[in-house]
């Protein structure tokens, strides 16, 4: 998402990115649940601006974040303009992908799994308790909630081998006030699509904030 963020402060727009606890240069553990902690930590992160004399005009988030901006906006219902790059629909979909067959008898043996990546190294520890987080986590009974002025860009790359392009046309049917933009041939990353993912988001957020713009005059 640097490509992302450099776009944004051309445009004179500042972004505040941050890693959750246990992922890039945070400490803490990795937790492959706890999708509502993280919530409200983001919440945390809002209040911060807010009480600064920031206005938090929008949130954003890929993959799991993807979720968790969704999970805010039906939560605290503060921020109006939320992005959803790549969030799964369904937290169900994918954990024999990632974790192996049988994974519940074998998480519920040892506690725990052991995650490699696509290389064999070490990737994360999967707890028995942050899995059935997940597990118990019901996106769609969270998105139902969003308001209708909340308004929701969901981006997804339609060649996405880790979410399928289908959770996002699942997050178009309940949002209510919903744009959806599927980019061609993108991966879960962008790794070939950067500038298109940063032109949509742009001109997303750009069209938004002029209508707030208007409505507050």
């Amino acid at each position: 998402m640097t490509k992302l963020a450099l776009a944004l402060e051309k445009e004179g727009i500042s972004a505040f990115r941050f890693d959750f606890a246990g992922n890039g240069e945070s400490e803490g553990t990795f937790q492959f649940g706890h999708y509502w902690r993280e919530v409200d930590d983001l919440h945390a992160v809002v209040q911060h601006f807010s009480g600064t004399n920031h206005t938090v005009s929008a949130i954003l988030g890929h993959s799991k974040g993807g979720d968790e901006v969704l999970l805010y906006a039906s939560k605290y219902g503060d921020v109006r303009t939320v992005v959803n790059v790549s969030g799964r629909y369904d937290l169900n979909g994918g954990l024999e992908l990632r974790l192996g067959k049988n994974f519940m008898e074998r998480i519920k043996k040892q506690g725990y799994l052991d995650i490699k990546d696509k290389t064999g190294t070490f990737d994360c520890r999967v707890t028995e308790e942050s899995l059935l987080d997940r597990m118990n986590t019901n996106m769609h009974e969270s998105c139902l909630k969003i308001a209708k002025d909340c308004r929701v860009l969901t981006v997804h790359g339609s060649d996405d081998d880790v979410i399928p392009v289908g959770d996002a046309l699942e997050f178009a049917k309940i949002i209510p006030n919903h744009k959806l933009h599927v980019i061609q041939g993108a991966d879960h990353y962008y790794s070939a699509h950067q500038a298109e993912l940063a032109s949509t988001i742009l001109d997303f957020l750009k069209a938004a904030f002029q209508e707030d713009k208007t409505t507050s005059n």
